[in-house]
């Protein structure tokens, strides 16, 4: 553009206008060298060097380059123009309010890093405080839950720990005694079938079969408690002759096979043969032994709380007294939510501030440049500087209009 104003143009016009035009040219052809220079020293180096000439001297150049052409663009319109004086004043305070805003675009530079480093640091403070309380939550949550349930387990309700010691027993013993009876009822398996099963389908079988077996003999003995309880004969004689059933059955096929398991040791050490009827003895005494032990215990305490599960009853003593339950009310989501409300206002507000942090130095800049201009056209500045906030922005910008139409005729203007 310089060859063209120095060259091309003059040897367009008659050699009367050449030395004017030179004198003319002479004011503009050296802002072009200058900015071209300017831009060359603040878009040279490395790329970092590249980027951090261009945070803070891109603007200011650019703002620079546009005051100095509005400026010598003004002075060649200055013999053309009516009031002078306010038009020299406007020009002033353009290049006052350029100063301006170079320092606040720096400062704000400066105030948008500080702040950005503190959201940075709060943020780190923040995940920092939630993951020790995450891991103190962590720590002393197996605590504070141990404490919770010895507090409520010793309140009256029901039993669980001893609902839960029943159908562990029941499954202990119905795993030693899938493992006692596993070859003996896979060859009956194999003699009714005529075809060998495997052992995982054997297991399958009978493990469920003796955990029900187990549990329904801690029924009986309740059944048979219940009714010595009311005193009533009938039920007496009859749940006692139900429950020697029960234990002639669990005697002759589940204990027996423990006895004679351990019927070689015992005559290798004594040398005494058990015969069946002590074979049966052993096995009535081990029943007995084991579910005494059992029943008082923890299986007087569980087993009714097992048929009241399985019946879908209210069981004796579920219900504490005095204490009331207590229902999910608004409350009970209604305080979520407004933190969520509130931590999103929060977020919301510091989103806006920071975006006007980094927003205001660059627009300041923007309308301090457009200001020049618009003092060469109009001869004052459009923008009032500097700007505080976005809406400010907002209600500072002009909205040029289209010229109000003519009045029809015969109306009034």
């Amino acid at each position: 553009m310089n060859a063209v104003l120095q060259t091309v143009l003059p040897q367009a016009l008659p050699d009367q206008w050449r030395d004017a035009l030179a004198v003319v040219l002479s004011a503009i052809t050296w802002i072009i060298d200058w900015q071209r220079l300017a831009l060359g020293l603040v878009l040279s180096g490395t790329d970092a060097l590249v980027v951090t000439k261009g945070v803070f001297l891109l603007l200011p150049t650019a703002l620079l380059i546009a005051a100095l052409w509005g400026s010598i663009l003004s002075l060649y319109t200055l013999p053309f123009r009516s009031g002078r004086g306010a038009f020299l004043g406007a020009l002033l305070m353009a290049w006052w309010d350029a100063g301006r805003m170079t320092w606040f675009y720096w400062a704000g530079i400066a105030r948008f890093a500080l702040v950005l480093v503190g959201w940075v640091w709060g943020l780190l403070r923040l995940a920092a405080s939630l993951l020790a309380r995450l891991l103190r939550f962590m720590v002393t949550r197996p605590f504070a839950l141990l404490d919770w349930a010895t507090k409520q387990y010793f309140q009256p309700g029901v039993p669980w720990l001893a609902f839960l010691f029943i159908l562990f027993w029941s499954a202990l013993e119905a795993t030693i005694f899938t493992f006692t009876l596993k070859p003996t009822l896979s060859e009956v398996l194999a003699d009714l079938t005529s075809t060998e099963l495997a052992g995982w389908a054997v297991t399958a079988v009978l493990w469920p079969f003796l955990f029900i077996l187990i549990s329904g003999s801690f029924a009986a003995i309740q059944a048979l408690s219940e009714a010595i309880r009311t005193k009533k004969v009938s039920q007496i004689v009859g749940m006692a002759f139900v429950e020697a059933f029960v234990m002639f059955f669990e005697v002759m096929f589940l204990y027996r096979e423990l006895v004679d398991a351990i019927t070689p040791w015992i005559a290798e050490q004594t040398g005494f043969q058990l015969g069946f009827a002590w074979t049966l003895a052993l096995a009535s005494f081990g029943w007995i032994g084991v579910r005494a032990m059992t029943w008082f215990l923890f299986g007087r305490f569980g087993t009714p709380a097992l048929l009241g599960v399985l019946a879908r009853q209210d069981i004796s003593g579920a219900k504490a007294r005095g204490v009331a339950t207590q229902e999910l009310g608004p409350e009970f989501w209604r305080g979520p939510i407004s933190a969520l409300k509130a931590e999103a206002a929060w977020f919301k507000a510091e989103g806006r501030e920071l975006f006007e942090l980094a927003s205001l130095p660059v627009l300041q800049m923007l309308a301090a440049a457009l200001n020049f201009a618009v003092v060469v056209i109009l001869g004052r500045p459009t923008f009032t500087l500097p700007f505080r906030t976005l809406d400010q922005v907002l209600a500072g910008t002009p909205h040029f209009g289209v010229a109000a139409k003519a009045p029809a005729p015969g109306g009034v203007a």
